[in-house]
Formats: structure tokens, sequence, C-alpha cells
């Protein structure tokens, strides 16, 4: 794992511009807010990303350390919904 970071702050590989890998977004605490309250659930319901996972660590490279219990806003592109928009809480791990 400690060679994926290393990997994302040289930008030698971003996972997040692969062409299988969805876009994904740090939501601010207020967004993350109106989505669940729009959603009608609370944080633990909603699946989990874990801080180790790929994505996050080259999120961290462009926002800072992303605490557990952020919101992260992933958004699939599909040929019949066009696109799909999820979240996912940020776990340890």
């Amino acid at each position: 794992m400690a060679g994926e970071k290393v990997a994302a702050e040289n930008n030698s590989f971003n996972v997040l511009r692969h062409s299988l890998v969805p876009e994904h977004h740090l939501l601010t605490e207020e967004e993350a807010e109106a989505i669940l309250k729009q959603l009608k659930i609370t944080r633990d319901q909603l699946p989990k990303i874990k801080t180790t996972d790929p994505a996050i660590i080259v999120l961290e490279t462009i926002h800072g350390p992303i605490a557990e219990g952020s919101v992260i806003k992933v958004v699939r592109k599909s040929e019949t919904a066009q696109e799909f928009t999820a979240y996912r809480l940020v776990t340890k791990g």
C-alpha cells in the first residue's frame, strides 16, 4: 500500500485517470449533509470505501488527508443509464 501512495504522489500512475475507473469527488460537509437528507439515510447506511483504496490515496494528493467519516461521490458512465451517481463513506483500512 505504501508503494501506491508513493506512485500517486509522484504522478507516475493516477488511477483516477484510467478509463475503467469512475470519477471520485470528495464532498464538503455541507454537500454530504444535503445528500444524506435528500436520500433520507444516515452515514452508516452508505457503502464503505477504505482510506487505503487507490482512489482515496490519489484524492489525498489533491485535497490533503481525508478523514474517516467523509463522503465520496462516485460517478459512473453507463451506456444504458448515461450516468449513475453513488456515494461512499470513508472508513479506516
